[in-house]
């Protein structure tokens, strides 16, 4: 099919469309940006010259992709904001391009981000990742596969956010939130399993057992993180799971330090 662009929009002739791409009324598409086959792009949207958009998106109402990063450091470098596929970007969501620290966003396949989320210069998104209204991360921030971020909640730059975690709505993540887990609580605190979510997505019993006696020894031992992962390490049946093995690996390389437990009142 043909290439729909409503005669109000203002379509650069350096940009480069795929085929049946539809492009609504006063959106901005500059120079040089890159959008794939079958994205839908609803109006007063501006797909900046860093885009890089995949196939089978739909962008909606006053989005931003691809703009210049909130960076006083950066000085109109050609980086990039690279979108995957069958991405939905919610309203007046903005995506912004990279510093020359790294050259590139990334944001990658079947991500949902609702409206006002904020994703900042050089992050990297995993696939199949919810960001509820108006959650929003600074610099440097990783998200990985299947993460759910509640609404309104700020990320501090360089943190990492890992596989199939659930954080709570209107909340603050300073620090590393580890794999397969619920965070809530301000200060945010692990909170336990995200067992509903790895039970709807078809991790084993076995697995999701395994991951219980993981964090049960990382946060409810008494055990600092340290001695948690050296005892984990030595359970030769414990680490057969490939999950722990991440879990291992995850607070292995976290630069922030991980979230704490939650602390008993007395």
């Amino acid at each position: 099919m043909a290439t729909n662009i409503d005669p109000r929009a203002a379509v650069s002739a350096k940009a480069e469309l795929g085929n049946d791409v539809t492009i609504g009324p006063f959106t901005i598409v500059e120079a040089g940006a890159v959008i794939g086959d079958r994205t839908k792009i609803h109006g007063n949207a501006l797909i900046g010259a860093g885009a890089r958009i995949g196939k089978d998106n739909i962008i909606h109402h006053g989005a931003i992709i691809g703009h210049e990063p909130q960076d006083l450091k950066y000085r109109n470098e050609p980086t990039t904001c690279e979108l995957g596929d069958r991405n939905v970007i919610r309203e007046y969501t903005t995506l912004h391009r990279a510093t020359t620290e790294t050259m590139r966003t990334i944001i990658g396949n079947d991500n949902l981000l609702m409206g006002y989320v904020h994703i900042a210069h050089d992050c990297r998104l995993g696939n199949n990742i919810i960001m509820s209204n108006a959650a929003m991360l600074a610099g440097h921030v990783h998200v990985d596969d299947f993460a759910i971020i509640g609404g309104v909640t700020p990320v501090h730059q360089f943190t990492h956010i890992g596989a199939h975690v659930m954080i709570g709505g209107g909340l603050r993540v300073p620090k590393d939130v580890p794999p397969y887990i619920r965070a809530a609580g301000e200060p945010l605190v692990f909170a336990g399993l995200n067992s509903v979510g790895l039970r709807r997505r078809g991790f084993s019993r076995e697995t999701i057992a395994a991951l219980d006696k993981t964090y049960t020894l990382l946060y409810n031992s008494g055990l600092n993180v340290s001695q948690a992962i050296a005892k984990i390490k030595d359970d030769a049946e414990l680490m057969k799971s490939p999950e722990v093995q991440k879990v291992v690996q995850f607070v292995a390389e976290s630069k922030r330090g991980i979230i704490t437990r939650q602390r008993e009142l007395h």
